[in-house]
């Protein structure tokens, strides 16, 4: 039967710093990751974690439930987040570059100044999560839930929004340059003052939207 790490776990069921399932223990005889105290790993319970600047490089955090952690200034360049909870969430000023968050929850997450650029958000749940002067150039958001988000002077160029929820979004002064957001739903979003050169508006959902230059339109395409 495999042991918990010296050191970070009691011996009886859970890990004293950071809960974890015995199961999982085996995993870090081999390899043990320690961050500021917390076992890292896939499945890891790390909710109210403090992990503020710590060094998540490459980390996989697949499954893990980060609720209501504080990543203020992390670095998870290249992180596996697949399926990770993040629902209120700190990553402000966070580097996501590269970082996997296919079908991660991180609703009400505050990722102002969050560097996303290359992210896969494929799926994620973004509902009512701040992102504003987020930089996301070339992130996947294929279908992501941007319901209510706040993406105020976010950078997005070239990113992929096709089928993506951006209902009552708010995307002012958004760079969307070159952006793909095909069959992308922008009902009752805002737009002012948003840049929309050479993005991909085929089979937009234009409803009581808010174009770049002020205009409400109900099913007039905004013009880039």
């Amino acid at each position: 039967m495999h042991r918990p790490p010296p050191g970070i776990c009691d011996g009886v069921r859970r890990c004293r710093v950071c809960p974890y399932p015995r199961s999982a223990y085996g995993a870090f005889m081999t390899d043990p990751r320690v961050v500021n105290g917390y076992v890292i790993g896939p499945g890891a319970r790390l909710m109210d974690a403090n992990l503020t600047g710590a060094n998540l490089t490459r980390a996989n955090l697949s499954g893990a439930n980060l609720t209501r952690a504080n990543l203020s200034g992390a670095n998870l360049t290249g992180a596996n987040l697949t399926r990770a909870v993040l629902t209120w969430a700190g990553l402000t000023g966070a580097i996501l570059t590269g970082a996997i968050l296919t079908s991660a929850t991180l609703s009400h997450a505050d990722l102002t100044g969050a560097n996303l650029t290359n992210a896969n958000l494929t799926g994620a749940d973004l509902t009512r999560a701040t992102l504003t002067n987020a930089e996301m150039g070339g992130a996947n958001l294929i279908r992501a839930d941007l319901t209510r988000a706040d993406l105020t002077d976010a950078g997005l160029r070239s990113a992929i929004l096709t089928r993506a929820y951006l209902t009552r979004a708010n995307l002012h002064e958004v760079d969307l340059t070159g952006a793909y957001l095909a069959d992308a739903d922008l009902t009752n979003a805002d737009l002012t003052g948003a840049i929309l050169k050479g993005a991909d508006l085929t089979g937009v959902t234009w409803e009581y939207t808010t174009c770049p230059n002020g205009v409400v339109t109900t099913t007039t395409p905004c013009e880039p």
